[in-house]
């Protein structure tokens, strides 16, 4: 069963309660999707430890409830 995207959106802002999170289903199938996440907690780290981030927060589901997910993680200014 596809992962919803409001449900991608909760998990990560639950994680990272500053987030600013931005979802797109890219295939119509939710299963493929694209997200850009934005957070002053990002600030000093790389972009490697950004994602690392954003896919702990989805305990697990990366490739397997949720197929596909096109991360892009950007730094706010605080």
């Amino acid at each position: 069963m596809p992962m919803d995207a409001r449900e991608i959106e909760r998990m990560i802002k639950e994680a990272i309660p500053d987030a600013v999170v931005e979802i797109r289903d890219l295939a119509g199938d939710g299963d493929h999707y694209a997200a850009t996440v934005t957070s002053a907690s990002f600030k000093g780290k790389s972009r490697v430890q950004q994602h690392q981030m954003v896919y702990s927060a989805l305990q697990g589901r990366m490739g397997g409830v949720l197929h596909a997910l096109a991360l892009t993680t950007i730094p706010a200014e605080t």
